[in-house]
């Protein structure tokens, strides 16, 4: 799935899901750093624990991060599955 992001520094996330758990994920744009190391540790979780745990954190004032962008993708995922 690809999900355009809203209010980042990244443009999208593309993103696999299997039987619930986080497969792949690949940010375009962004920090590579930090988007990179949020993939890593996102990889292989079940999805409802990657929302969990990225909803909500912001970067600066800008009300979002690209963390919760993923957590944002990741629910728009399940409502459409």
């Amino acid at each position: 799935m690809v999900y355009k992001t809203k209010g980042t520094c990244s443009s999208e996330i593309e993103f696999e899901v299997e039987n619930g758990i986080l497969t792949d994920i690949h940010f375009v744009g962004g920090c590579q750093g930090n988007t990179t190391g949020v993939a890593a540790l996102a990889k292989g979780l079940p999805i409802d624990e990657v929302i969990d745990k990225l909803s909500g954190i912001q970067c600066g004032f800008r009300g979002t991060s690209c963390p919760d962008q993923l957590s944002k993708a990741l629910i728009a995922y399940k409502e459409n599955n």
